[in-house]
Parts: structure tokens; sequence; C-alpha cells
């Protein structure tokens, strides 16, 4: 039996508002993240990924109130990420209401946290969010020719991003967050690309986010090894429906929730 693909908005927080851009880029008012997560858990949406864009490189923490309010409205899993540094901030999230949690930052600088946090809660808790790009022309190449990036993909790290989510899985990381920053924002589809290159590197669900525009864009996702999808602007401007893209989905013959 076919395992089913999961549908995921995305709530990029800045300030306690939902916002969205290009490239990590240009950002504008999106709505009320409550707001919001009630409206894609009435929409059928599998679960929701809450991510407070500027926790990282503001250094302060993810808005908590937030997060206990919106885990107040909605009844499917919820993962919180941004400004996570320790265990301590885990158990916090966790406390508030998420039923995942999200690293990146502060994962790429102590690798060591990533095992930190599955041996305390488990690998079904812990997300690795990855924001990669291809590297730019005149920088130090990578193997892959993709390199992560760090707070809220401001930072280039010079670090292979094939390399990275490899050893995160390895770990503990019981799943994958795969953000194209060259496709952020774009609705150009998928990086259809650099799924097809990470699929084979880890065991674990991969999240495909960045470029969704259209209702043909998810399937391909899924075919290049997507095991979740991952949109923002589509649902939070009202150009498409958690019910549409799974309506497309299953047209493609892909299992959905």
């Amino acid at each position: 039996m076919a395992v089913a693909v999961r549908v995921i908005p995305c709530l990029d927080v800045d300030a306690g508002r939902v916002v969205k851009g290009v490239n990590f880029a240009g950002l504008r008012d999106a709505g009320d993240p409550v707001e919001l997560a009630a409206r894609y858990d009435a929409q059928g949406a599998d679960e929701l990924t809450f991510l407070d864009i500027t926790a990282s490189s503001a250094g302060r923490e993810t808005t908590y109130e937030i997060v206990r309010r919106t885990a107040d409205q909605v009844f499917i899993p919820l993962t919180v990420g941004g400004g996570v540094r320790t265990v301590a901030d885990v158990d916090a999230l966790l406390r508030a209401g998420a039923d995942k949690v999200g690293v990146n930052t502060a994962a790429i600088a102590r690798p060591e946290l990533i095992t930190e946090i599955a041996e305390r809660f488990g690998s079904q808790v812990l997300v690795l969010s990855a924001d990669v790009r291809r590297v730019p022309a005149g920088a130090q190449p990578t193997s892959s020719g993709f390199e992560v990036t760090t707070h809220g993909g401001r930072t280039g790290t010079g670090r292979d991003a094939l390399a990275w989510v490899r050893e995160a899985a390895e770990r503990g990381a019981g799943e994958i967050l795969l953000n194209s920053m060259d496709a952020d924002g774009t609705k150009d589809g998928y990086d259809l690309e650099l799924i097809e290159l990470v699929r084979p590197a880890v065991r674990v669900p991969l999240i495909a986010s960045g470029g969704a525009g259209s209702l043909g864009d998810f399937a391909p996702a899924v075919a290049a090894g997507a095991d979740a999808l991952l949109a923002a602007s589509v649902f939070h401007f009202g150009e498409l429906t958690v019910g549409a893209v799974k309506g497309a989905l299953l047209e493609a013959h892909i299992t959905v929730r």
C-alpha cells in the first residue's frame, strides 16, 4: 500500500504576522497565523509548519504565545521552528503545543544538538529544516553544487547540502524539510533537481518546499521523491486550496490522506 503524501501549509512568521516574499526577500503581510492555521485545518491540511523566520537572525526566541494559540485552534500535527538552540527550547515548544520541532541554524553550528534532541525526545519530533541554494558564482564550490544556509537564508555556509542532510539523518533527524532558496516564492515549481539529488541520500521522509505556484507543480515533486509537499503563498493569498491540491494529486494517481 502506497504511503499517503501529506500536504502542509507553511506559516512563515515575523513579528507575530504571517509573511511571504521571493527568495527570502521582499516580505509582505499575509495575515494572522492563528486565523490562517484554523482555515487550513478546516480545508483538510495534513499538518502545519510554523517558522519564525527571523528568530535566529534576530537572536530571539520563538513566540511561544502564538504557538499556544495556534495549537489551541488546530487538531493536526504542528511543526514549529525558528530560534531553536537547545534541548530546553524543544521542551518548551512541545509544552506550548508543538508536535514536532524544526532546527536549522543552531544544528549547523553544533551538529551534536540533533543527537541530543533525538535521544531526549525521539526522532519523530525532530525535523531538520535545510535552506539550500546552488553555490553562487565565484564562491567555493561544493561536491553537489548546493550549499546549506543559516539565519533564515541570509548566510551561506559553504557546507555541502547533500552531506549535511545525510549527516543530520544519521544523527537522528526524523524528517528533512528541504527548502529551495532558488525556488522560494517564485511560483515556478519545486526544485526537482534538488529533490532528486537528496532523495537517495536519506531514508527519512522528505518534505519539499519552495516554488509551488500551480496545481501542476505538486505531482512532479512527488515523482522526484518528495513524501510531503509544503507551500505558503499560494495558500495564503487564496490562489489554491488544500483540497484543490489533493484533488490534483488524486488525478495524478497519487495517494493522499
